[in-house]
């Protein structure tokens, strides 16, 4: 009998420990790593199969924290992009949304929900989704028979509890009573038995902060929630001595906003997942106090870590599709309803002339950036071709325009099909080297599986590597594994996983770091979603082998249809 299932060999090992890197070779057997051996001490003979891994790296599987896969798991057993860019365990349910607990009635308003706010294909949801659950504890049943490419782990969302013991309009519109508190404590508490690994909300409240916004452009339920009830689900997890939360919290005032995590990590003695610090290269000070709090909260005793966003990558979009400038009451008013109400909105004078005024008051988009920045990628009708290219700045001033005037009248003569692409604001290698600098910062906030039609930021893990690591020099090897596996392991309870170790499981890459890119250069739309929907998307070149407990699920980016990935109970599995 084969000493070992799979043999790599020769490979540069970067363990995901910091352990500085080694030429060695890793054997696999019954999916676990079952030998590490320095300087290639290991016989292929002893092996079923062996991975010539000569002059490529070799790590432990990239730890994906913040995804909203819930829907397209139903479909998509690997959760692409995030296992075409190395991801092998990831984790469901962030933001305090999801599809479960949910009464069968209430599905496509569910749904509809998660049409607007992480712009998930309604068709596709009610084409794709299994619906064979109701209770939490069903969905990771559910979970748990599905196929999957991937490991996957999921929170607990607070808004479907709230939803469910309050209704829609009661969560709301006002605070929980005393009893809904205590059944809704219960609840999450009983989620947290079948597996959840900690609770997940938003907070954005009813102002100019909150960009994500549920079907009818009001707040998500968690997003007015009162501060009593984000700590009453605090000291569920600090009763159970268990789980970690995962929050999204801004306002205007940013002290007390840092005040309440706090609080929050104060009440609950688990790990907190700050979502989330960006670089903005014309605001560094916005990162730099972000990371002035995270080391002060941490150096005080308490376990807050930093999730960041390091994609370099603006937005894609249509004024058909786009849904987040939901920060601007005016903006959010012409883009609610079908493309034919949005377009009539676009000319009504009243409405243009409050969008203009708005632009003029200095307000831009949250999400976005300036509107003079949104640079057009392509058009549908031949007339506009000349815009092609160019910014909306640009064409304003070929055409005389006010800013927001030009770019409604393109988008109009165009039916809401012009493509427009903003600007990467987080290019600067120098600033990121800072937020990373810091012992807290995890990369990622991927929003895997959300906003499908604008971002491609679950190709993230490749961008790190080939930028911060390869090109701009500002990581090491070492760094980087740690921060794209050891640490979310760390933080979200993954037993076992995010290195590699004897005894693990085998979640490893085997990648040509100087081959290593995306594909295409900027994103392409496919047409693969159920319902014919479509997505963007960008591929990866580089990636020789990709396992999950110890199968191949990707060789030189091709899917070989194994679906070896578990649902972490608890972090096991």
């Amino acid at each position: 009998m084969a000493d070992f299932d799979v043999l790599i060999q020769g490979g540069t090992v970067v363990d995901g420990t910091r352990t500085p890197r080694f030429i060695g070779d890793v054997g696999i057997k019954n999916g676990k790593i079952a030998k590490i051996e320095r300087n290639g001490k290991l016989n292929p003979s002893d092996a079923k199969k062996t991975l010539d891994a000569n002059g490529l790296v070799v790590c432990p599987g990239f730890i994906d924290l913040h995804t909203h896969y819930d829907a397209q798991i139903n479909w998509d057993p690997y959760c692409t992009l995030s296992s075409w860019h190395g991801v092998t365990s990831l984790v469901l349910g962030n933001c305090g949304f999801g599809f479960a607990p949910c009464a069968p009635e209430l599905r496509d308003r569910a749904m509809l929900t998660m049409s607007r706010v992480e712009a998930i294909p309604f068709e596709s949801m009610k084409a794709g989704m299994k619906w064979d659950w109701v209770t939490f504890p069903d969905w990771l049943n559910s979970l748990d028979r599905m196929d999957k490419g991937v490991n996957v782990l999921s929170f607990v969302p607070i808004a479907p509890i709230m939803i469910w013991v309050m209704g829609l309009e009661a969560a709301k519109s006002r605070g929980a009573t005393p009893k809904e508190m205590q059944e809704m404590c219960r609840l999450l508490d009983e989620a947290m038995n079948a597996g959840g690994c900690g609770f997940s909300a938003q907070r954005l409240g009813n102002g100019f902060v909150s960009v994500q916004r549920d079907y009818d452009g009001t707040p998500m339920v968690t997003d007015t929630m009162s501060d009593e009830d984000v700590l009453a689900f605090a000291e569920v997890l600090a009763r159970r001595k268990d789980g970690f939360i995962q929050l999204t919290q801004a306002s205007p005032d940013f002290q007390k906003d840092m005040d309440f995590y706090d609080k929050i990590a104060e009440v609950s003695g688990r790990p907190i997942l700050f979502n989330a610090t960006a670089v903005r290269d014309d605001r560094p000070s916005l990162h730099r106090r972000n990371m002035r709090w995270i080391e002060k909260t941490n150096k005080e005793g308490r376990t807050i870590y930093n999730q960041t966003a390091v994609m370099r990558q603006g937005l894609y979009f249509t004024f058909g599709d786009m849904n987040l400038f939901d920060g601007s009451d005016i903006w959010r008013e012409v883009t609610m309803g079908t493309p034919a109400e949005r377009l009539q909105k676009m000319q009504n004078p009243a409405l243009r002339q409050a969008m203009i005024a708005d632009y003029d008051t200095g307000h831009t988009p949250i999400v976005t950036g300036s509107f003079k920045e949104f640079r057009i990628d392509g058009v549908t009708n031949p007339q506009l071709q000349k815009y092609v290219g160019k910014t909306v700045e640009e064409i304003a001033q070929m055409e005389n325009k006010h800013p927001i005037e030009a770019m409604l009248d393109v988008v109009i003569a165009d039916q809401l099909k012009t493509e427009f692409e903003t600007p990467a604001r987080n290019t600067r290698a120098d600033y990121t080297a800072e937020i990373m600098a810091s012992e807290y910062s995890i990369p990622g906030v991927s929003d895997g599986g959300a906003h499908t039609k604008f971002i491609t930021i679950g190709a993230f893990p490749t961008d790190m590597i080939s930028w911060m690591v390869r090109d701009a020099g500002i990581m090491s090897l070492e760094e980087a594994h740690y921060r794209l596996s050891a640490l979310p392991a760390k933080c979200a309870g993954f037993y076992d996983r995010g290195t590699l170790t004897e005894g693990a499981p085998a979640d490893v890459v085997v990648y040509d770091l100087e081959n290593l890119k995306l594909t295409p250069e900027k994103p392409t739309i496919v047409h693969d979603f159920p319902a014919n929907e479509w997505r963007r998307v960008q591929y990866a070149d580089g990636y020789r082998w990709i396992m999950v407990n110890g199968n191949v699920t990707f060789e030189d980016g091709k899917c070989t249809g194994a679906t070896p990935g578990k649902l972490l109970r608890h972090g096991r599995g």
